[in-house]
């Protein structure tokens, strides 16, 4: 099972037998579910997990599942080797990587659907997204059973989805967010990322920087949602992005808001080229 100087489980029966010795030894374990292509975000997961347990796995698995027809699931990047190195760097214990064989095994034919929260924003711009998403999530955490799970904030919505998947079938795992990791030009860290040519990488900041100054201009006029919210679009436009949404939600459940008089999250999706790019940011009421 190691792989140069790390635990690798391919299979849910060594991945298990891992996590029962560990237990047996009442030790917590946190897991931090990944597709790879990893970057300091995902080992800010890491770290997160290594704060509240004793033991850390990480699972490295491209989920066809959650891609559609035209999306990028074939080119998405992988490098197993880079990614068990930046693990190993990262103090995981145990990284579990299946095959796509023994995930989703011969007449598999099971899917898990989160509704209302999961129907609109990506779920509307990405149909079928989100089954994909909670169906290996919620394999994942039966499979390990953990204490934890941890997921980036920068995916807003699906860390809101997997909680109310974990809430609603009652599985026994506390879901936990971590603060999204920025560039220092404010650029959202995302594996997607590599796709920007040179120049589209110098526009790609704009996105955090928009947000920004819409959350601002709804806080000082805050009956002006929709018009801060158009400004934004056109801002967007302007710098080069092909918007899908730029949306100010209820920070719990995603509802729409048509006053700022509880916590929010704005969240937008817009492609630069042929990257789709998404972030997000909390806006408070004053």
């Amino acid at each position: 099972m190691p792989t140069r100087d790390i635990a690798v489980a391919r299979t849910v029966a060594a991945l298990r037998e891992a996590v029962a010795a560990w237990r047996g030894r009442q030790e917590r374990v946190g897991l931090v579910p990944t597709m790879g292509a990893l970057h300091r975000g995902h080992l800010a997961l890491v770290e997160a997990a290594h704060r509240q347990c004793q033991r850390v796995v990480a699972s490295l698995f491209v989920n066809p599942k959650q891609f559609g027809p035209r999306e990028d699931f074939t080119a998405y990047p992988r490098d197993e080797a880079a990614d068990l190195a930046k693990f190993r760097q990262g103090g995981v214990d145990l990284v579990f990587a299946p095959t796509v064989a023994e995930m989703y095994p011969g007449g598999f034919a099971t899917t898990v659907q989160v509704g209302g929260i999961g129907d609109a924003l990506e779920g509307a711009h990405r149909p079928g997204h989100f089954d994909g998403v909670a169906t290996v999530v919620s394999k994942l955490l039966l499979q390990c059973l953990p204490d934890a799970a941890y997921f980036g904030e920068k995916d807003y919505q699906q860390l809101l989805v997997v909680r109310r998947m974990a809430r609603d079938l009652d599985i026994p795992v506390r879901i936990e967010g971590v603060p999204t990791v920025r560039e220092p030009d404010g650029l959202a860290l995302s594996s997607r990322n590599v796709y920007l040519s040179p120049e589209e990488r110098q526009v790609a900041p704009s996105l955090y920087r928009v947000l920004n100054d819409t959350a601002a201009a709804i806080g000082a006029a805050p009956a002006s949602i929709a018009t801060n919210l158009d400004k934004g679009l056109a801002a967007l436009r302007q710098a080069g992005f092909v918007p899908d949404y730029l949306e100010l939600r209820d920070a719990a459940d995603l509802s729409p808001m048509s006053a700022l008089d509880h916590p929010a999250r704005l969240l937008t999706a817009a492609l630069l080229g042929r990257t789709r790019l998404i972030d997000n940011i909390p806006v408070m009421p004053r």
